[in-house]
């Protein structure tokens, strides 16, 4: 919203950054791609389930490895409805959400870094959603330069992680620990939980 002189003005919410695959047999990993504007789960989440619920079916869960977001909900409210969010490091590429609905689907979905600038974002979300593609979210990142960017810690990490060991831990994925983060290093999850899956 915005005010202009008292008077409150609808501002259109931006547009949703993301592909997904043509629908039919592919022999890639990854179903797509969703660009969000910044490192907040919660506040980027929301407009991405919305979408999904229409297009695809009503968004049950969504997973994401937490290296790349400053928080991670348990649930968040989507148009009348709760999407419950878990995390994985081990299990889960540190740059892919995935997503299931209702039905027995399940997306995943590239999480290009916000700060990627507009023609990397575009080739990396066409990449992603190529029913060709045979790579991992982290080998499409590796190979575009512009995308190295730091993370929402303002470090440059390499976009490869050859293993879990290498950040510290396989619960959070992060580096040592630092000032706002637990004692293995990564972000916070918003539940007193050891895990939630």
């Amino acid at each position: 919203m915005t005010v202009i002189d008292g008077a409150t003005l609808a501002t259109p919410e931006p547009a949703l950054r993301f592909s997904l695959a043509p629908d039919g047999p592919r022999a890639g990993r990854l179903d797509g791609a969703w660009w969000p504007r910044s490192h907040d789960l919660p506040l980027e989440l929301p407009a991405l389930a919305a979408e999904l619920d229409t297009r695809w079916g009503r968004v049950a869960r969504i997973t994401v490895n937490p290296a790349q977001w400053l928080t991670v909900p348990r649930r968040i409210p989507v148009a009348g409805h709760t999407v419950h969010v878990g995390w994985f490091t081990a299990v889960q590429d540190r740059h892919t959400i995935s997503v299931r609905s209702h039905l027995p689907h399940r997306l995943t979905l590239l999480v290009v870094p916000p700060r990627t600038g507009a023609l990397a974002a575009a080739r990396l979300m066409a990449e992603a959603a190529d029913p060709a593609n045979t790579s991992t979210a982290s080998e499409l990142l590796a190979d575009e330069p512009s995308a190295k960017m730091p993370d929402r810690r303002g470090i440059v990490w390499p976009v490869r992680d050859p293993s879990v060991s290498a950040w510290g831990s396989a619960r959070w994925g992060g580096p040592s620990s630092s000032p706002g983060r637990s004692d293995t290093g990564g972000p916070r999850p918003t539940t007193g939980d050891a895990d939630h899956r």
